[in-house]
């Protein structure tokens, strides 16, 4: 039989009252008058029942005592204001203060809290009998379905591009080592008959049946790639190789994501795709600068040497809900920050620049570049260039708190200036960015906000996917 949310929380309710009422019957009806509760004058009729079991659960410690001084009241009584007086060969009476009665009470409600327990274990056992409710998603049939892998996809960016395929009606495969994604991130879609999530390191090869892939799988925040600079590295090397050597396999297109790092700390600006970039390949951020850029030439290899169709996504900086709030970014850093009112920090000057984007405006972009024809790499990102200062501000405003901006030194090898030319998204896939910042901010406050008021796990935080009918409305 299968109940509804509803109905079982009723059940849960009347449940829980029975349990009580029955403990506050047997607690409250007892009358407290004065007058010893036995010996003379003891009156039987008069006893309600608390008072009839106390006496009976007295005189069976007491037979107990007399039979074998090895008990005592204290050890045969379970609950508070136990006797505790030594035991001897004839039994010790109890004190004139002792109430018996107390102690079954204190019997019933331990008893009562154990049957609430066990009420709760058999509502969420019958919870787990009841088909999860799910976002509505598009009915494709198996010509139009494809399977696609999303590697990294419990990240940031992954888990969003899960929903929006999701949405469509696509079979999807996320594979993610959680080491900066969390299953919490697509918890929504567990148990769907189109979502599949495999706990895989790409660094190890991968062997399934998918149509498309998008190869999201990597740090992305200078303090999470700089963790572990050997594992980046072979993330986008070895994890590069094995995605392009399962799309050769199996034929399917892939989506490589590679960074506007690649540009590194630019001579040219805005940066279009053409320009090579001014990197340090020995510097601390080279882990993810150059090994972004060692994917991009296998991708290319790959598609020369084996006819692999690949497309190449180089992203600017993104924010929205389900950024990592210890990545180190600036947005979620100000914002975290703003939220607590602590001192907002820049690395720097302030005068440095950067063009942000929100992550549905990226998604598209991604969906976009991946069911086009052309090759070649595209920037995907936002050509509004602002400084770091004035982000910062546009932050604390929009919090409302009153967080000091201070200046800390700045960070080795950060690029000064950073915002994209994207003609070349325009022109070839139709793209540009369409949330202002002011409203994708606002939704990404209220996701930290609410992160930062959690205090349990199953406080649950999930954005729910928009339709694809809205996003084309927008």
């Amino acid at each position: 039989m299968v109940f509804s949310k509803r109905k079982m929380k009723q059940f849960l309710a009347f449940g829980v009252t029975i349990v009580l009422v029955i403990c506050l019957y047997k607690s409250w009806g007892s009358p407290t008058n004065g007058g010893p509760p036995y010996g003379e004058g003891f009156d039987d009729e008069a006893l309600n029942d608390g008072e009839m079991a106390g006496r009976k659960v007295f005189e069976r410690v007491l037979k107990q005592t007399q039979h074998d001084p090895s008990k005592t009241a204290s050890s045969s009584l379970v609950g508070g204001n136990s006797y505790n007086g030594p035991s001897n060969n004839v039994g010790i009476p109890p004190p004139d203060d002792y109430d018996p009665a107390h102690d079954f009470r204190m019997n019933e409600l331990h008893e009562a809290k154990r049957q609430i327990l066990e009420l709760q274990r058999k509502i969420q056992e019958l919870e787990g009998r009841i088909p999860r409710k799910y976002p509505d998603v598009t009915f494709l049939n198996y010509k139009n379905r494809k399977r696609i892998l999303i590697t990294g996809g419990a990240g940031f960016v992954g888990s969003h591009l899960v929903d929006y395929l999701m949405m469509q009606g696509h079979e999807v495969i996320v594979a993610d080592n959680f080491f900066t994604g969390r299953k919490r991130n697509v918890e929504h879609w567990l148990g769907h008959e189109n979502f599949e999530l495999i706990h895989h390191d790409i660094v190890n090869p991968l062997f399934i049946e998918v149509d498309e892939i998008y190869h999201l799988a990597s740090p992305a925040s200078p303090p999470h790639y700089m963790y572990n600079p050997v594992k980046t590295i072979k993330t986008n090397t070895l994890g590069t190789i094995n995605v392009l050597g399962l799309a050769k396999r199996v034929g399917a297109k892939v989506l490589i994501a590679s960074t506007s790092e690649v540009y590194g700390d630019p001579d040219v600006h805005p940066q279009p795709e053409t320009y090579w970039g001014h990197v340090n390949p020995i510097g601390p951020r080279a882990c993810y600068d150059e090994g972004k850029r060692v994917s991009e030439t296998l991708s290319y290899a790959y598609a020369k040497q084996e006819k692999v169709n690949v497309r190449v996504a180089r992203i600017f900086n993104t924010y929205g809900p389900r950024m990592h709030m210890n990545d180190g970014r600036v947005v979620s850093n100000f914002i975290i920050q703003a939220l607590q009112n602590q001192s907002i920090t820049i690395y720097g000057s302030g005068k440095q620049t950067r063009s942000f984007q929100y992550v549905s405006d990226l998604v598209d972009g991604l969906v976009a570049l991946m069911a086009n024809n052309y090759t070649q790499p595209v920037n995907l990102g936002n050509p509004v260039e602002r400084t770091i200062q004035d982000f910062a501000e546009i932050i604390r405003d929009l919090v409302g708190g009153k967080s000091q901006i201070i200046e800390l030194p700045a960070v080795e090898d950060d690029p000064q200036r950073r915002k994209p030319d994207i003609s070349r998204a325009k022109k070839y896939i139709n793209w540009e960015p369409r949330v202002p910042l002011q409203e994708g901010l606002m939704k990404t406050v209220d996701y930290f906000r609410k992160e930062l008021a959690r205090s349990n796990h199953s406080q649950r935080n999930i954005f729910v996917p928009e339709t694809t009918e809205f996003r084309n409305l927008v």
